[in-house]
């Protein structure tokens, strides 16, 4: 049988191995003078990866046995993370509509456009204000719930620590 310990330094390397393909995926789109379906595409792969990486050890290991450990730290680590992916929901509102209008007026058939994204739609400052929202706030309760995370471990199994 596989220790807790091995268990949980699985799911922390995997947890942290997700931080660069964020910090990846971000670079993708502020590097990009024009926002192709090919940059929008790779940009998604690349953060597919990250979500995938910090998902599967939250919900096969985490979540199954939070209920078990319940008490201060896990609790704000919990609440951290969730709110993480709250802020991941606001940000998918924003982006979804984005992609309608901007498949609609086929901005990435033909990027090269001269278009102010805000006159295409009068809801669309909303909208792209909804996705900056929604990443910085990820972001921010990503590192939040990551930084409680790694102090739990390092409480949790002292042997690695010294």
């Amino acid at each position: 049988m596989v220790s807790e310990l091995a268990v949980a330094t699985v799911a922390l390397v995997m947890v942290t191995a997700s931080f660069p393909f964020y910090l990846y995926g971000a670079w993708i789109m502020i590097d990009a003078d024009v926002v192709s379906w090919d940059v929008l595409v790779y940009h998604l792969q690349v953060i597919g990866i990250g979500l995938a990486l910090n998902t599967i050890p939250v919900v096969t290991w985490m979540i199954p046995r939070v209920a078990n450990q319940i008490g201060g730290i896990v609790a704000v680590h919990a609440f951290f993370g969730l709110q993480a992916y709250a802020m991941l929901l606001v940000g998918l509102t924003g982006i979804v509509r984005i992609l309608q209008v901007k498949l609609a007026h086929d901005l990435y058939g033909d990027p090269t456009q001269d278009v102010d994204l805000d006159d295409l739609h009068e809801h669309m400052p909303a909208w792209r204000r909804r996705l900056r929202v929604g990443v910085f706030g990820y972001v921010f309760f990503w590192i939040l719930a990551y930084l409680l995370g790694v102090i739990r471990y390092l409480l949790r199994y002292p042997v690695i620590a010294s």
